[in-house]
């Protein structure tokens, strides 16, 4: 009996008041152990394979490339931050817009992006969820919306080509973000990640990914949390370089941005 009840304990899926500790007691995280403990989810947790045990050489090479090459992104693109500066300017509000994200040990972190929606953005997605179910029904499935009336004529243009996502090179910068891991993602997802938000809370979250790579916002949500497992499962310097290498068509397509 005592077996039975200890694994459904382990096996429930956490509710979202028993995983964020960190909105009301500062944003210092989240319950690092309970997540460990009872984050599990069922289906996300039958194909079970231990992780592969990374040299912490291995590690140290990528955050300094990770340096590296952000550092010299942000010095060549320069001219063109300032031309989108510009144009997010001109639409009204501020230019940046920082998002909280859970990063790497259940760390909040603020990501930062171009501002691509209207100032006043959480009052018009609140009434827009209060009076349109199919938005409602959306909103809750996605996290997204495909006809976001929050977006401005600027940032549809900004987030279909990504650019907007160029910001991201200063939380790379900052060691919130590496040029390359699991999508970041909001404190709101975190009990739908189940067992794998142990996984996803391994590595930095990353401006491009395998789920940027394959389709994006056209994935379904189970889908980009495996993806997002398996990553932190089986990293590798060579994987991080193919997914850097694709990238660039990926935007190109823009498949599943929007």
């Amino acid at each position: 009996m005592e077996r039975i009840m200890a694994s459904q304990a382990f096996t429930a899926p956490l509710s979202r008041q028993a995983v964020l500790v960190g909105a009301s007691a500062g944003g210092r995280g989240y319950d690092w152990h309970r997540l460990h403990a009872a984050a599990i989810d069922q289906h996300l947790d039958r194909e079970r394979r231990p992780a592969v045990r990374q040299n912490p050489a291995t590690r140290i090479s990528k955050r300094l490339f990770d340096i590296a090459a952000s550092a010299s992104l942000l010095a060549l693109l320069s001219p063109l931050f300032l031309t989108l500066a510009v144009l997010a300017k001109r639409d009204g509000g501020p230019v940046l817009f920082g998002h909280r994200r859970v990063g790497a040990r259940g760390q909040p972190f603020k990501c930062w992006k171009f501002r691509t929606m209207v100032p006043n953005a959480e009052a018009v997605l609140a009434r827009l969820l209060s009076t349109d179910p199919a938005a409602r029904a959306e909103w809750e499935r996605d996290f997204k919306l495909r006809d976001d009336p929050r977006v401005t004529k600027v940032g549809r243009f900004l987030r279909t080509t990504s650019l907007d996502e160029l910001p991201q090179l200063l939380n790379v910068l900052a060691g919130d973000m590496s040029l390359v891991g699991p999508r970041p993602i909001v404190a709101d997802e975190v009990r739908r990640y189940g067992a794998a938000f142990h996984d996803y809370s391994r590595c930095r979250p990353g401006i491009t990914g395998v789920w940027q790579i394959s389709g994006r916002n056209d994935t379904g949500y189970g889908e980009r949390v495996r993806l997002d497992r398996d990553y932190a499962r089986n990293w590798s310097f060579l994987s991080d370089l193919r997914v850097l290498l694709r990238t660039p068509s990926a935007v190109l397509r823009r498949d599943g941005a929007y």
